[in-house]
């Protein structure tokens, strides 16, 4: 069975709360029932930190051993060369991705940090953009 780990990072443990009318009122939690429940021949792990260092911990422990990494770095997504790093000296591929179409906002939320190290980008769907970066890592390895 192909292991995907979703990574996602500060605030986003907020998700159904947080600014709905950007997140939409769905939590994660509920998001992943559905999502696993979709996808059932894959094993999808989650892990969630508010800590810059915590993220990269858990990316490195995870790493080397699952078959993908999709990540919601949040707000780090703008600022974070370290989380870059650790993309970049992973063995497993990550997909960044974003719940809102980023491009679509604040002009500081345009640029990404992290997009160098990663496989490619899915933004503007809302939830589904975490199935749709599952998805392309399935079909990678096709």
């Amino acid at each position: 069975m192909k292991k995907i780990m979703i990574i996602n990072g500060p605030n986003l443990n907020l998700l159904g709360t947080r600014e709905p009318t950007i997140y939409g009122h769905q939590t994660m939690e509920n998001y992943l029932v559905e999502l696993r429940r979709a996808i059932p021949e894959v094993e999808i792990g989650y892990y969630q930190s508010n800590i810059e260092g915590q993220l990269i911990d858990e990316l490195q422990r995870v790493g080397f051993s699952c078959d993908g990494i999709v990540i919601n770095a949040g707000a780090y997504t703008h600022t974070s060369i370290a989380l870059l790093d650790c993309i970049r000296s992973l063995k497993a591929p990550v997909v960044e991705v974003h719940i809102s179409n980023v491009h679509q906002r604040e002009e500081f939320r345009h640029r990404s940090m992290i997009s160098a190290g990663c496989l490619g980008v899915i933004c503007g769907f809302g939830m589904d953009s975490y199935r749709l970066a599952v998805e392309a890592l399935l079909r990678r390895e096709e």
